[in-house]
């Protein structure tokens, strides 16, 4: 334990010292290496959760690192976030240990206590009411993480301009993210893609539908076929970023389920469309 505390505090020097340019600074970064310190002198911690601290220890290392590398800001966060994440667990589990010890302690003296009953009940009345607070923190502190993901998923979501829907949040590409009577994504299609390949990376508990559109020109086998290319094409993205096959399902409607009558030519761009849909609550999507 001693010896991570030390490469901690001597890998925190090098992100000072390694290199002649500033390194990669943020605000997230500085409150983890201040809450880690705190963490890190907490007698309860050392004693109670010497092994999640040391977790952390080997986090924030990794987070100083891409500091001293000059990554970018959103990496460096990303893991200064896990290593935030630990500390906080280390924490809890000093807590909750603290108080199992009280009750413990309380056990063992208990044939003393015994002496006098009205004490005994007052310190098992403490040591319960101990236990209490320590699973209350916990709990709080799960719900307030709870939290900050449900407003990340939401951002997330208003930045692809996603509707909510009985089946779930929807996200429209348009027909302009490929190329004519192609499947290949255009370059601004491919980052779209990616910004929903990372709200999948982010929650692990969602799941997508991809479902392939386009209009009436043309035959019906012909665009049969290319609604399918082109939601392969967006489930292809996806997979390149790690996200598992067996989360996403994908299908090609062809001209069936336009979402306007293919009359006009801006009609008929409405329904050259894919559209991405993330589960509802749950883990499964509706379709």
């Amino acid at each position: 334990m001693k010896h991570l505390f030390s490469i901690t505090l001597l890998s925190l020097a090098g992100v000072l010292t390694a290199c002649s340019t500033t390194p990669t600074s943020t605000t997230l970064l500085d409150q983890t290496r201040s809450d880690y310190q705190t963490a890190r002198h907490n007698p309860a911690v050392t004693s109670y959760a010497s092994v999640e601290i040391d977790q952390a220890a080997v986090l924030l290392d990794k987070a100083n690192l891409a500091a001293s590398k000059r990554e970018s800001p959103e990496d460096v966060d990303k893991l200064a976030y896990l290593a935030k994440q630990k500390v906080a667990t280390a924490n809890e589990v000093a807590k909750q240990k603290s108080a199992e010890a009280v009750v413990k302690t309380a056990d063992q003296q208990r044939n003393q206590i015994r002496l006098n009953e009205r004490t005994n009940e007052a310190n098992l009345a403490n040591a319960n009411a101990l236990q209490a607070n320590a699973a209350a923190q916990i709990a709080q502190d799960q719900t307030q993480i709870a939290q900050a993901e449900t407003a990340k998923l939401q951002a997330q979501l208003n930045d692809l301009a996603a509707k909510k829907t009985a089946a779930g949040f929807v996200i429209t590409i348009g027909d302009v993210l490929f190329n004519i009577d192609r499947a290949e994504l255009k370059a601004e299609g491919t980052m779209t893609i990616q910004k929903v390949g990372q709200i999948l990376l982010d929650h692990p508990d969602q799941n997508v539908y991809v479902a392939g559109f386009t209009d009436s020109t043309g035959s019906a086998a012909h665009n049969l076929e290319l609604s399918n290319r082109r939601a392969n094409s967006v489930a292809a993205v996806l997979s390149d970023m790690g996200v598992t096959r067996n989360r996403v399902t994908v299908h090609g409607y062809g001209e069936d389920q336009p979402v306007a009558d293919n009359s006009t030519a801006q009609n008929r761009q409405l329904n050259r469309r894919v559209e991405i849909t993330l589960s509802s609550a749950g883990g499964n999507t509706v379709h």
